[in-house]
């Protein structure tokens, strides 16, 4: 059985969905007022191998990957490229999903923008202030964390702690990782020169960042989902907030299961603009790095766990696939009449193996290591010519139902198993 750490309960849980055999999945997407780089596909690289774990297992998963499109620092790009914001954010879009072909990340069921979920973000404010959790203050909307039962449950936050005079917050995102212990804002009311707004039911403006995300999951999953997945930077307050927000609507949960990925360093430092060490797709495609070299360095290693980038590590890294892949070469040319009897023990361990370490909280790497140990001993035979034909096809073929899940041994393509003669 599978099993999971769930940030919000800091515990390893069995995955047990919602409905047998349906998958809930809303994945945090990117603010696509810039390129991403490979510490942004990093997540959704792991958001994307635990999607096809799922669909390995049998579950159907339906997953909502969102663009944020309207958040104050896309304004603000915007206006200093002096375009439109919808036309910035569009080639942003384009650039994502050009990588995602790259890096064979599965488009998700949903995307939804948020300048295409305004009317939900308004239908969610509307409820919070009929039931006291929002209020008015010069033009603006308001959450106020002290009206909502649990609040900070995600981050174990000390309630007692919170100030009881009245702060606001009215920005969308704040630097660091610092709390503000006061209330967030909901709906930018319309101000003269603003150029991205509204005209809806409760005025002039635009949603903020922090309602658009409970708008866009309950637009297309609904109120309550089996897995809310991001990067650990959400851990600060984002997430806090999505919760208050939708749980405070419904008066459900939102998720069960709350899944944070560890970001990417470069060189031991975190990836930033200011920095200059920002790594981008093509900057490693330009060196000569396939894209399945590119995702299986992103996915090799334990996802709680930091990554830390570097051309050497990279490189050593990139070696271990290339070695895989000599092996199956190897096992594909055999063309014995009969196998040794080390075979059948051998081929027989590869799915259980990589069940075992998947199942452990999406121990990618101990599931690769696994398989490259097994492959060894498998192509070690091979070279002896001690490997049928038939159990060659029967190998490539277990290998390419565990690629479906990985992506990088190029054994998806059916013409592969096709060329074992």
């Amino acid at each position: 059985m599978l099993i999971l750490y769930n940030s919000l309960t800091r515990e390893i849980e069995s995955f047990v969905p919602l409905k047998d055999n349906g998958v809930k999945m809303y994945t945090c997407g990117p603010s696509i007022y810039q390129r991403p780089h490979i510490g942004n596909y990093r997540t959704f690289l792991l958001e994307d191998v635990l999607q096809r774990y799922l669909e390995y297992k049998g579950y159907r998963v339906i997953r909502t990957l969102n663009f944020t499109d309207i958040e104050d620092k896309s304004i603000q790009e915007a206006q200093k490229q002096k375009t439109d914001v919808f036309e910035l954010t569009q080639r942003y879009a384009e650039v994502f999903f050009e990588d995602l072909k790259i890096l064979r990340i599965k488009p998700p069921t949903y995307n939804p923008r948020s300048s295409t979920s305004v009317e939900q973000a308004v239908l969610l404010i509307q409820e919070l202030l009929k039931k006291g959790h929002a209020y008015w203050y010069k033009g603006n909307v308001y959450f106020d964390p002290l009206t909502f039962k649990g609040f900070g449950k995600l981050a174990h936050l000390d309630m007692s702690r919170w100030p009881r005079v009245k702060r606001r917050y009215h920005r969308d995102t704040y630097p660091g990782n610092r709390w503000n212990l006061g209330d967030f804002i909901l709906w930018h009311g319309y101000k003269e020169g603003d150029t991205v707004y509204w005209d809806t039911a409760i005025g002039r403006g635009r949603p903020a960042w922090n309602v658009q995300d409970p708008a866009m999951v309950t637009q297309t999953l609904g109120f309550t989902i089996d897995i809310f997945c991001g990067g650990e930077d959400n851990l600060v307050r984002h997430h806090d907030y999505v919760i208050a927000i939708a749980e405070s609507v419904s008066g459900k949960p939102l998720a069960r299961y709350w899944l944070h990925f560890a970001h990417l360093l470069v060189d031991g430092k975190k990836m930033s603009k200011s920095k200059g060490n920002l790594i981008y797709t093509d900057d490693l495609l330009k060196a000569g790095y396939t894209g399945e070299e590119i995702r299986f360095f992103l996915i090799y290693g334990y996802y709680r766990m930091r990554l830390n980038f570097s051309y050497d590590r990279f490189k050593n890294t990139v070696f271990k696939l290339k070695r895989a892949y000599e092996m199956i070469e190897a096992i594909r040319n055999t063309d014995a009449k009969e196998s040794d009897k080390k075979v059948k023990e051998l081929s027989e361990r590869l799915k259980p193996d990589f069940e075992k370490n998947m199942d452990n909280d999406l121990h990618t790497r101990q599931a690769f290591d696994g398989l490259l140990s097994t492959l060894s001993q498998l192509a070690g035979l091979a070279v002896k010519n001690r490997i049928s034909t038939g159990d060659a096809k029967r190998i490539i073929s277990t290998l390419g139902s565990i690629d479906s899940v990985l992506q990088v041994l190029k054994l998806n393509d059916q013409s592969f198993l096709h060329q074992v003669h």
